[in-house]
């Protein structure tokens, strides 16, 4: 499955910043991880910090799916509004799972400190404003959640965007203390590159062809006919899961998304905030650490990559209108725009845990908007796992739920 169109920012502006080799011998090891992306990378910095003899292969080049393409706006708000996620899995629950995305933030912060990361780690607020006059009253219905679950968000008027960040044409919206961004294809290699120096075993272009389940391991076979012995593995594939599990638990989309230029003057009114609207599909935007405004939204059933890349230009033009209309003043010259997949679930949050069909194995799949902080909540689930210990997340992340 091809996870992303041509020419995604963050790989032209990174370039290959590590390869490695692919499998040419049978292995052996405790922890086998599948997937090379930001959630593999995470998984494999837990499973190395805890002691674990641990490989990870992936079929592409490292990082080159989705997690080169993501903008890597990180939130703890989740697509399906916290209230509304109170009414389908309990008050317990869905706040259970919001705070678990906050935290995620904090402790992806802990981790960029430990790494002495370069990957532009920024402490940011979030804005979520209403588009339509309509939207307002159930965004302040979802205000008032937010605000008697505990998080730090403030209600601003219309007139308040307006002088705040020059945004017009909204109704209003939640300001949120908590938000981050990052560059995620850049702190997945340096997570890769701390990992293997403490023993992590990595292979690229190393696809799984089966894996046969025994009594207490796994044997995974590449498709070189190589074999890799295993007490567990975690896979951490991501939008690929679909191929491995035959039920339907996630509906595949398409997002778009355009950089401009790097901007002479500062985006004063636009570099500490993330934001998104109430739209259906949702505009979303943020500053890059090199001066660029990065938009993306117009998201669409995925279908097949030749399809979706030739919405890229439609898109482009759908998406400039949004901005021109909240930032008329604005120039917005592209210098990028790229498509990447993304999962919505029926209620926003991903799945993380077991599945019958795949004995000695875990998953962890971030869906929706907070890919990145799903798998750092995965992290701390993993390890829980191999403890044999319970999470309180367990029963609201699992399949068949």
């Amino acid at each position: 499955m091809d996870l992303k169109s041509n020419e995604p920012f963050w790989l032209v502006k990174n370039g290959i910043i590590n390869s490695y080799p692919s499998l040419k011998e049978d292995a052996e090891c405790e922890i086998l991880i599948v997937g090379g992306g930001i959630t593999g990378s995470l998984l494999a910095y837990q499973m190395i910090n805890e002691g674990h003899k641990t490989i990870l292969i992936d079929k592409r080049e490292i990082c080159n799916g989705s997690t080169s393409a993501t903008t890597s706006m990180l939130q703890y708000e989740i697509d399906v509004p916290l209230y509304e996620l109170e009414e389908q899995i309990g008050k317990e629950g869905a706040v259970l799972a919001y705070k678990a995305c906050s935290d995620s933030i904090d402790e992806l912060e802990k981790i960029c400190k430990n790494l002495k990361s370069e990957a532009g780690f920024t402490r940011k607020e979030s804005l979520f404003f209403a588009s339509k006059k309509e939207d307002v009253s159930w965004l302040k219905t979802e205000f008032e959640a937010r605000k008697n679950a505990g998080f730090a968000v403030k209600w601003l008027e219309a007139d308040q965007i307006l002088k705040k960040y020059n945004l017009k044409n909204t109704f209003g919206g939640i300001l949120s203390k908590q938000g981050a961004s990052v560059d995620a294809f850049k702190l997945a290699h340096e997570l890769l590159e701390f990992s293997q120096k403490k023993g992590l075993k990595i292979y690229d272009k190393t696809e799984m062809k089966s894996v046969q389940h025994k009594k207490g391991f796994n044997i995974l076979t590449t498709t070189e006919n190589y074999k890799i012995k295993a007490k567990k593995i975690i896979y951490c594939v991501g939008y690929e899961s679909t191929n491995l599990i035959k039920e339907k638990f996630v509906n595949l989309m398409s997002t778009f998304a355009i950089s401009s230029e790097v901007n002479p003057e500062k985006l004063h009114h636009f570099e500490n905030t993330l934001f998104w609207n109430t739209d259906s599909p949702y505009i979303y935007m943020r500053t890059t650490d090199d001066n660029r405004l990065l938009i993306g939204g117009g998201d669409e059933d995925f279908r097949d990559p030749a399809k979706r890349d030739r919405l890229l230009e439609k898109k482009e033009k759908e998406i400039l209108k949004i901005l021109k209309k909240l930032q008329p003043d604005f120039k917005f010259y592209t210098d990028f725009t790229w498509a990447g997949t993304f999962g919505e679930t029926k209620d926003g949050l991903p799945y993380i845990g077991t599945h019958e069909k795949y004995p000695n194995s875990y998953f962890v799949l971030g869906f929706g908007g907070n890919g990145i902080t799903f798998s750092v909540t995965g992290m701390d689930m993993a390890s829980a796992f191999l403890k044999n210990k319970k999470h309180a997340l367990t029963e609201y992340f699992k399949f068949g739920r």
